[in-house]
Parts: C-alpha cells; sequence; structure tokens
C-alpha cells in the first residue's frame, strides 16, 4: 500500500516542500498502523523550514509537522493500549511519557512528523482522543495546548483570579487564553489587529491591547490590571520584550519562555531576580491531563483555515504572514 506525504529539506526555505507517494508499512511489535485524518501547523515548523535554529530537522530532508488526530488502522503483537477503530494523537515527543526533563526526540524536527497520510508508532506515544473533539480541534493539542498547558500548570500554577498576559493571537497564545479563563484567571491579550482583539474578547479576554496603537503597552497594561501584577506572561515573542514582561509581574509571578517570534528565545536570560520557566512543550502524562481539563471545562481548540496535504507549502506561508487566529490546519483524507 502506498500513501501521500510530504517532505522538506530541512533549512532549505519553504520552497522544497514535495508532495510524493511512499509505502505503508505494517505495524511490528507494541506499534499501531495509524490513519492521520488531520493535522496542525506551529511556528516551530518554520524554524524548521528557515533553518532559523541550526540542527533542529532531520538531515537531508523531513516529513514535517508534529501535530495531528489518526485513526488506528491495524496494531502489532501485544498492543493493548489501543484498538482498530480508536481515535487517537501522537503526543509531540514520542518518547517523553512521563517526568519533567524534555526529550530532544520531537516529531517534525528530529524525527520524521505526520504530513502523511499514515505512520507507525510505538503505542506507548498515543493519547486516545475523546469524542467530545473533532479530529481538527485534537490536532491543535500535541504542541500549542500543551505547552500553553505547561505554562500555566508545570511549573508554578496559575490560580483563578490571577492575570496571565499572552502576546499574539497564534496557537500557544489562544490556547493559554481559553485554558487560563477555564482555571479562573483573568487574561490580557496584546495584538496589532483590532478584529483579533475582538475575537480574542469573545473568547473571555479582560483586557485586549492594540501596541501598534499603543506603542508603550506594558504601561497600559498595568494601568488596567493596578497594582496586582501579573501572576504569568506567556513569553511567545522572545528576549526583546523581557524587560517589558519582566516589569509587568506580580511578585513570585513567572515569565514562560516559550517562543521567539521577535527575536532570540528568552530562555538564556540571566536576571535573579525574574522566575524565568523555559517551556519545551510537555509529556504524556501532561498531554492526557490537559485533554481531560479541556473535556470538563468545554474549551474547544480554534482552527482559522484548514489548507488540504496538496497546497501544505501555501499553509506554510499563511502561517508566515502572520493573518490567522488560532491555528492553520491541514486536511490529511
Amino acid at each position: 500500500m502506498t500513501m501521500k506525504q510530504a517532505t522538506i529539506r530541512s533549512g532549505q526555505g519553504i520552497g522544497t516542500i514535495t508532495i510524493e507517494q511512499a509505502h505503508v508499512r505494517e505495524p511490528g511489535s507494541g506499534e499501531a498502523l495509524i490513519r492521520i485524518t488531520a493535522a496542525t501547523l506551529n511556528y516551530r515548523d518554520l524554524i524548521v523550514a528557515k533553518g532559523l535554529i541550526p540542527g533542529l530537522g532531520k538531515q537531508p530532508q523531513v516529513v514535517p509537522l508534529s501535530c495531528s488526530a489518526a485513526v488506528v488502522e491495524a496494531v502489532g503483537h501485544g498492543v493493548t493500549r489501543v484498538s482498530p477503530g480508536d481515535r487517537v494523537t501522537p503526543i509531540f515527543a514520542p518518547f517523553w511519557l512521563t517526568g519533567s526533563a524534555p526529550d530532544p526526540r520531537m516529531l517534525g524536527g528530529p524525527i520524521d512528523g505526520v504530513a502523511r497520510q499514515y505512520a507507525v508508532f510505538d503505542t506507548e506515544s498515543l493519547c486516545k482522543l475523546p469524542d467530545p473533539m473533532s479530529d481538527l480541534e485534537g490536532a491543535t493539542l500535541p504542541c500549542a495546548a500543551l505547552t500553553a498547558w505547561s505554562a500555566l500548570t508545570a511549573f508554578r500554577p496559575t490560580q483563578s483570579g490571577e492575570w496571565v498576559l499572552a502576546h499574539g493571537t497564534g496557537g500557544v497564545a489562544i490556547a493559554a487564553l481559553q485554558l487560563a479563563k477555564a482555571i479562573g484567571a483573568k487574561v490580557a491579550i496584546t495584538s496589532s489587529s483590532d478584529a483579533k482583539l475582538a475575537r480574542a474578547a469573545s473568547l473571555g479576554a479582560d483586557l485586549c491591547i492594540n501596541y501598534k496603537k499603543q506603542p508603550d503597552w506594558a504601561s497600559a497594561v498595568r494601568k488596567e490590571i493596578g497594582g496586582s501584577g501579573v501572576a504569568n506572561v506567556i513569553d511567545t515573542v522572545g528576549a526583546v520584550q523581557f524587560d517589558d514582561n519582566s516589569s509587568l509581574l506580580m511578585p513570585r509571578g513567572q515569565l514562560s519562555a516559550i517562543g521567539m517570534l521577535g527575536s532570540d528565545f528568552s530562555w538564556n536570560r540571566t536576571d535573579s531576580s525574574v522566575r524565568l520557566a523555559p517551556v519545551g512543550v510537555g509529556s504524556r502524562e501532561q498531554h492526557e491531563a490537559m485533554t481531560a481539563f479541556m473535556v470538563q471545562h468545554r474549551v474547544r481548540p480554534v482552527i482559522d483555515v484548514v489548507y488540504d496535504l496538496d497546497r501544505l507549502a501555501d499553509a506554510y506561508r499563511h502561517l508566515e504572514g502572520g493573518s490567522f487566529f488560532g491555528k492553520i490546519g491541514v486536511n490529511l483524507l
């Protein structure tokens, strides 16, 4: 049996994406063959495509994307975790099952990802997708949603009534908004688009700041939230905002260093007065806890637009352009 899959030459740009036919292998002992139905993109996929972090993508090429939903087609000998017909999501780091130490073997980077119609995975890396979530919604969970969940719960658990600040309206920021509101926190969000801020407000954002209209956005946030300070900054922009983000933190508040949308990561900044938490997505255990929480609180992930696999390069360009809200999906049916 053959399938359609995408590959990209790591670090060589979006233009090297190709769609090709590939062989589908049978699952071995402890493995499952899954039929992937939906996937989503993350900014990390651009990092691999453009080589923004040297060595992150498998050479010379890799099957891209890390986040998907699928149906189990067949299982190998000794499998009890899943059965044919189960809806599942492969976790972002297939060998990081529990504990706080990240595993560097991640889908769509060091190892082949999910931009393909079939894949074989060790069943320990598969999590069941609950019925209330669609396949596209499930495909948002492994990276963006879990990163937000880890930022809010893994280091300094966010409490009801506290303020969370999220920058932008991409996958991590919108997941953080939705999860923080479900926890009972208050959320401030920044964007350069009034239309996107209006959508964020419809999801429960308590404070929306257009940083183009208010360049001193930190002062605007400080004025609006009063003297309580921010408990957790979801830092998707990077070190360029380190000082402003840090100035807003309440005592023992947390700067969750996640992204590099505007500069280098904040991970390497050293300031003993700042509680800096480098967020490296999360484990299977965290993924399952997050999914149960989302179902309990009826959190429905946001997918802005969906492309067919044949148009994956267009999906990347849409991601690069930044005009999306929440997540960009890929249909693999």
